[in-house]
């Protein structure tokens, strides 16, 4: 059973908090990010301001996918990572 764009936002959430809150992550939820974000991009009941930050996401989590170093991405991206959550809940 697919996802339902509220989910998708929801399970998107919890892996930018996890990524805040732990300091690390693994690729494979960086990826996970990726299809969550294509996903999204493409939902007409998807807020037009929760695209914008969806971009950001977008580029975070390819440059994580890609990096030698996923920890330190993470760490470099504290700021990004709790505001995105946090414009996220204020449009979705």
């Amino acid at each position: 059973m697919p996802l339902g764009h509220q989910d998708q936002v929801t399970l998107l959430k919890d892996i930018l908090s996890n990524h805040q809150t732990d300091c690390c992550g693994s690729v494979s939820e960086c990826e996970q990010l990726e299809r969550l974000v294509k996903s999204l991009m493409v939902n007409t009941q998807v807020d037009q301001n929760v695209k914008s930050i969806l971009e950001e996401v977008y580029n975070y989590s390819q440059h994580g996918a890609q990096t030698t170093d996923l920890d330190q991405h993470i760490l470099s991206n504290q700021d990004n990572l709790s505001q995105w959550v946090t414009n996220i809940d204020q449009f979705s």
